[in-house]
Parts: structure tokens; sequence; C-alpha cells
């Protein structure tokens, strides 16, 4: 059973881990480096511990209390009840709800791991917004895909914001780093996979005439909001697919393009 500590000191050595949590070069720095992750909400916190993530601590205002007491019960991390002016002061925002946990990372598979077992993969190449972070993991768990391949300049998935958006999907889906970039997407294609790049791009397949959900292994290439994929992602690839636009709009938001593109691939598909 966990501990119960009230504390009225936002100074207190012992909120530590929730200090400045709107200072995201602080905590993308910190939270790796650390071994730590922060969960907000109710239903993220259960779907951390849910996925074996160990708790370090949990930080609760008083009339969460009571919400979360199967959790207070069941783990030995303390938990500290605060008050929303606290909570604020200590972690920069008002917290509206009620509820954080720090949690401890696991450390990260190897790609070839994930591939050696995957058919269906996500590919993103240097995704730095959390949210659209958040929203694509969120479609990949929701749609089937078996894993996720980071590029090494791209987000943590386990940022704050990344969470939250995806509801705790993160955590459902499991994800590596590559290495180098784009070199390492060679080993995706000697693992058997068909390197599909999505990209608004007029010369490129549309989705429905590539089929992706009849090839044996499909890891789709995602690229930044905007951006899209670099030059040298899109000529690493095998193939180029588009979805195909109307009433003159040239592309979606990553996270919405993520969602229709994961339904191609993964149509068909027997659900588990």
């Amino acid at each position: 059973m966990a501990e119960l500590i009230t504390i009225d000191d936002a100074d207190d050595p012992r909120l530590s881990d929730y200090v400045g949590l709107t200072d995201v070069e602080l905590r993308r720095r910190r939270e790796p480096e650390e071994g730590l992750f922060i969960a907000e909400g109710e239903k993220v916190i259960r779907r951390a511990r849910q996925a074996g993530y160990e708790m370090r601590s949990m930080l609760l205002s008083a009339k969460w209390v009571d919400v979360m007491r199967d959790v207070i019960d069941e783990v030995p991390a303390p938990v500290y009840a605060v008050s929303p002016a606290v909570a604020e002061r200590v972690t920069g925002y008002h917290v509206h709800r009620g509820a954080l946990a720090s949690m401890r990372r696991k450390p990260l598979p190897g790609a070839a791991e994930l591939l050696a077992t995957a058919r269906r993969v996500v590919i993103m190449e240097s995704v730095n917004d959390h949210a659209n972070i958040g929203a694509v993991y969120r479609s990949a768990a929701a749609l089937g895909m078996d894993a996720v391949l980071l590029s090494p300049d791209c987000a943590d998935p386990l940022y704050r914001r990344s969470v939250k958006v995806s509801m705790g999907a993160v955590f459902s889906v499991p994800y590596a780093r590559l290495e180098t970039w784009p070199r390492g997407l060679d080993a995706v294609r000697d693992a058997g996979f068909s390197l599909l790049a999505l990209t608004p791009d007029a010369k490129a397949t549309t989705i429905d005439e590539a089929a992706p959900h009849r090839l044996e292994r499909v890891a789709l290439m995602l690229g930044a909001e905007g951006d899209g994929l670099s030059r040298q992602a899109l000529m690493a690839a095998d193939e180029w697919v588009r979805i195909p636009m109307a009433h003159g709009v040239d592309s979606l938001n990553v996270g919405a393009a993520a969602a229709v593109a994961f339904y191609a691939v993964t149509s068909g598909r027997p659900s588990d």
C-alpha cells in the first residue's frame, strides 16, 4: 500500500519529478536521462500501470484521492496530496485532471527485435510536434499497426503531451529508434518489408492502387507536418503512395493522414 503524504510546500524536494512540466526543453532532456515520464489523468495513469510501467510516485489534488484509492492501495510508491495551488506552482500550469504520476521508463527494444514479429509498421521521420506524435500513436493502436520506428530526431513518445493526446495509446504499440537515418531503413527492407512513403506528390501511386493490405509486410513512412518526408527518405522508399484529395485540398494533417493510411494498410486484416 502506498503512503499518502500531504505536502503544503511547492519547494519540497519530494516533488522534484513534477517541477517545470511546461518547460519543454528541460523535460526533453531530463526525463530520458532520469528514466522517467509523466502520466497525466486517471485513464492514462491506469493504462500506464496496465502496460507494466512501474510507478515512482503520484501527485494528487485532494478530491482525486478517493477516485484513485484503488491505485493508492495497490502501489508501494509514495502518493503526494497537494492543493491545486501547490500543484500549479510545482508544475507550472493548472492541473485540470488533478492526477499526475511519475512512471519509470522501460528499456527500449532494438528495431530488429520488433521487426522480427511485426507485419505492419509505421516509420516516422523528424516528427517533433508532441500532439502529432500522440495522434499518430492513437491511430496506430486503434487500427492495428504492430510497431513504430522513429528516426533519431523524432520527438519522445513518452513526453507528457504525446501521452495525453494519445490517451495512453503510446503504451499499446511497441516502438524503437533507428540508430541511423536513412541508412537504418535498409534493415527494415532486409527484414522483408516493403517501404511505402506517404506523400501528396502527384507522381505517387494512390494508396488504393498500391493495395498495401495485400502485401505480406508493410512499413509506412510518415514525415513531419508541413515538410513531409525528406528527399533522402523518399529516395530510400520502394514506392510513393498518396491519399486522393478532393475540392483542391493538397494535404492532410499528419495525424489525419496517418489514420487514413493505417486503415488502408490494415484493412481486411483480422483484429486481435
